[in-house]
C-alpha cells in the first residue's frame, strides 16, 4: 500500500471503524521496514497519522515501535504520534504498562522530548491539521 491508496481508503482523520486495519497495516510495514524490505518512511508516516488521528492511548506503543524499526523512521516519525490520545494520557498510559516491551524507552524518550520543547503548544489536533495540510487535504 502506498501513502496515496492509504489517504484514499482511510482518510485524514481516519474514522475509528478502521482502526483494526490500520493497526494490522502499520505492524506489517513495521515487520518489513524493520527487515529492510519497507516500502519507505512515508508510508510508516500516513499510517501513524492516521492511526494516531483516531487518538486511541492504546496505539502509542505500535506508533512507538513503527518508530523503532530503523534508522530513517527513528528520524522521520514525529514523537507526536505516540500522543494521539493526549500527552498526559500517552504518559500516563506508558507508566501503567512499564513492564510491556518498549513502554519504559518510549516514556524516557516521550518525556526527554517535551523537556526539549517539543510539545510546546502542541495538541492532536495541530498534528492532523499540519498533515491534512502536508498531504494537501485541506
Amino acid at each position: 500500500m502506498t501513502s496515496d491508496e492509504a489517504l484514499q481508503a482511510f482518510g485524514l482523520p481516519a474514522a475509528p471503524a478502521h482502526r483494526d486495519e490500520l493497526r494490522r497495516l502499520l505492524a506489517a510495514a513495521t515487520e518489513l521496514e524493520a527487515s529492510g524490505e519497507g516500502a519507505g518512511e512515508e508510508v510508516l508516516r500516513t499510517l501513524c497519522v492516521q492511526l494516531f488521528s483516531i487518538g486511541r492511548v492504546e496505539d502509542s506503543l505500535l506508533i512507538w515501535a513503527a518508530k523503532q524499526s530503523s534508522f530513517d523512521a527513528g528520524c522521520g516519525l514525529d514523537v507526536q504520534f505516540l500522543c494521539g490520545a493526549g500527552l498526559g494520557a500517552t504518559k500516563q498510559h506508558l507508566r501503567e504498562h512499564s513492564s510491556t516491551p518498549g513502554a519504559s524507552q518510549a516514556l524516557s524518550y516521550l518525556s526527554a522530548c517535551e523537556q526539549a520543547g517539543d510539545f510546546t503548544d502542541w495538541t492532536p489536533q495541530v498534528t492532523i491539521a499540519y498533515h491534512r495540510n502536508y498531504y494537501g487535504l485541506a
